[in-house]
């Protein structure tokens, strides 16, 4: 049995792919890559064992390039671009094979990654422990842990600048409560955070 290519679009849509009609009706989107290695055009015909490949190269190349697109967009590790890409519909298989694609470009690296989002996190004024949590949601492996928060900057002035716009001499318990608990759900210590307001002078009967 051979397979008929009815038609070929003449251009890409926004993701760069060409659509593919064959005679069974069933459709194939590629990308030009793939167009040129197969040396598809309308009219021609494959047989079941090249159509197979097609598709195949054409599944391949779309987890390479839907890879290409998440990295581009954020930092991401290793585990997390092949779920993300399963997610999106991506053959488990050829997500791997993506991701490991992704690693000999040097365009995915955990080590690299876990110090891009500590930086972002202590940029944010997050805590340490606002910073781990990032780096679990990330999936980044815990070996690469240590290295990318050993110089965690010391956050005591967000901390305090946090503080002072929010309270003053004034403020009440419940006030008080409100912004320290802000505080710990940006991932800093209670420790700190009481330091903080000792210094700043605030009431310790407000915060005990």
């Amino acid at each position: 049995m051979t397979l008929r290519i009815e038609s070929l679009s003449a251009s890409p849509d926004r993701a760069g792919r060409y659509y593919v009609k064959f005679s069974d009706g069933s459709t194939l989107r590629v990308y030009r890559q793939t167009v040129e290695d197969f040396a598809l055009c309308t009219g021609r015909e494959m047989t079941e064992e090249e159509a197979a490949a097609l598709s195949k190269a054409s599944g391949a190349m779309s987890a390479k390039m839907r890879a290409v697109r998440i990295v581009s967009a954020s930092s991401v590790s290793k585990q997390d671009l092949q779920q993300r890409l399963v997610r999106k519909g991506e053959d488990p298989e050829q997500a791997a094979q993506a991701v490991a694609w992704m690693e000999e470009l040097d365009l995915v690296d955990d080590a690299r990654t876990a110090a891009q989002i500590v930086e972002r996190c202590a940029a944010k004024g997050y805590g340490l422990a606002r910073a781990k949590q990032a780096l679990y949601e990330k999936r980044i492996p815990q070996r690469y842990w240590e290295e990318a928060l050993a110089d965690y900057p010391d956050q005591s002035e967000h901390i305090a600048a946090f503080l002072r716009a929010r309270l003053d001499g004034e403020s009440d318990r419940k006030e008080v409560k409100r912004a320290v608990d802000a505080l710990l759900r940006k991932g800093h210590s209670y420790a700190q955070i009481q330091k903080c307001l000792r210094e700043l002078s605030f009431a310790e009967e407000c915060w005990e």
